[in-house]
């Protein structure tokens, strides 16, 4: 099979996660800003998509190369080898970003890569006119980088956060990316109760259960790269059975998602349902102060209000106070809590056994790490 340069492209502060996803399945990798680069044949490009779960997209690289003029840029790219990747009829919108490099007028270097692409397509495949692109989706990005371009084909389509699962959400919803991340930065194994105090659509409970049982969370959605035709459709079901092949359907789980709102509640319901975790996780409509159990080690993983918008700000520096004197209790469990406030410690009691600076969109944000007690060995006799 040919070998492709993939990168799969990571919100700020999860590269790392990314890459250990990427090794996982079974590739080298250097990770950069941002992204994390890597060698792989078409079924990398399908297994990719199907099982990162912290990546935001998959793109493969068609070329990089300097250019500090548009003539440079134009140039270089009509000399990439674009009849490898596009039919005679393929669909190819450009779209462009530019950091830090000359050639800063986006719409400029969209319309010079297009009309590249084109005149390499029209000299390949002998035609004198313009290409009607009624087929397979190809989107092209060049992006330009203190005037290096990079230029890629996306080969996921919907953003990898889109699982499928999510038929309502809430007001500030959690990317279900990073909901991963947040449940992979922690030490919960599919053996410990866990739980989510502030579920709202019930993305992050979602989440814990498709790593619980090893769901690729790609599985039952489509990629925009199933439809190129020089990646064969038996790569695609070999990937799909694979990830059948994996998953542990009869992995027991005790995963709850607690909520103040009983609108949210049911709606959690609902994408659970969709997800197929309809009977396996719990939700109730509980306030973040009333919370209490008898389950030990468990796992605590929490994205409250920020209390960003004005009015707010003291209710919910409140609820951090109650949440402390509350989870305080629970001295077995492991909490971990998302928050752009930056007074949280002194708020919630306790200084953090550990904290990772995270973005949760454009919000900067910790995750601040509450570590449990360790559960006894047990005793040899």
């Amino acid at each position: 099979m040919e070998k492709y340069q993939i990168i799969a492209t990571a919100a700020m502060g999860l590269e790392a996660l990314v890459a250990k996803e990427v090794r996982a399945l079974g590739y080298d990798c250097q990770v950069e800003n941002g992204k994390v680069i890597f060698e792989g044949d078409e079924s990398a490009i399908a297994r990719c998509n199907l099982w990162l779960r912290t990546a935001d997209r998959i793109k493969v690289k068609v070329g990089e190369f300097k250019a500090l003029t548009f003539d440079e840029l134009f140039e270089k790219t009509k000399k990439l080898p674009w009849e490898q990747y596009l039919p005679e009829d393929a669909e190819f919108p450009v779209l462009g970003k530019s950091v830090k490099s000359k050639l800063f007028s986006i719409s400029d270097c969209q319309a010079i890569v297009k009309k590249a692409v084109v005149e390499k397509l029209k000299s390949h495949y002998k035609r004198s006119s313009w290409f009607e692109e009624t087929g397979a989706l190809y989107r092209i990005e060049v992006s330009l980088l203190k005037d290096i371009a990079t230029i890629t084909i996306d080969a996921s389509g919907t953003g990898l956060h889109k699982r499928g699962y999510r038929a309502e959400q809430g007001v500030a919803p959690l990317k279900e990316t990073m909901a991963a991340a947040l449940i992979m930065l922690t030490n919960w194994n599919p053996e410990r109760p866990f739980w989510d105090p502030f579920c709202g659509s019930g993305t992050i409970p979602i989440e814990a259960a498709l790593i619980g049982q090893n769901i690729a969370p790609g599985f039952n959605r489509e990629f925009v790269s199933e439809s190129w035709g020089w990646i064969p459709a038996r790569v695609w079901e070999e990937a799909r059975n694979e990830a059948e092949d994996l998953a542990k359907y009869d992995q027991p789980l005790d995963i709850i998602g607690s909520d103040i709102d009983h609108r949210m509640v049911s709606i959690a319901q609902e994408n659970a349902f969709e997800a197929g975790f309809g009977d396996l996780v719990q939700f109730k409509q509980m306030q973040v102060k009333d919370l209490t159990t008898s389950k030990e080690y468990g796992v605590m993983v929490g994205n409250p209000p920020y209390g960003e918008r004005l009015g707010e700000k003291r209710e919910v520096e409140q609820m951090y106070k109650e949440m402390g004197q509350t989870f305080a209790a629970l001295d077995t469990w492991s909490i971990y809590i998302l928050t752009s406030n930056e007074n949280f410690e002194g708020l919630y009691g306790k200084p953090a056994t550990k904290k990772r600076k995270l973005f949760n969109g454009f919000i900067r944000t910790d995750l601040y790490q509450y570590w449990g007690k360790r559960k006894p060995r047990p005793q040899d006799d």
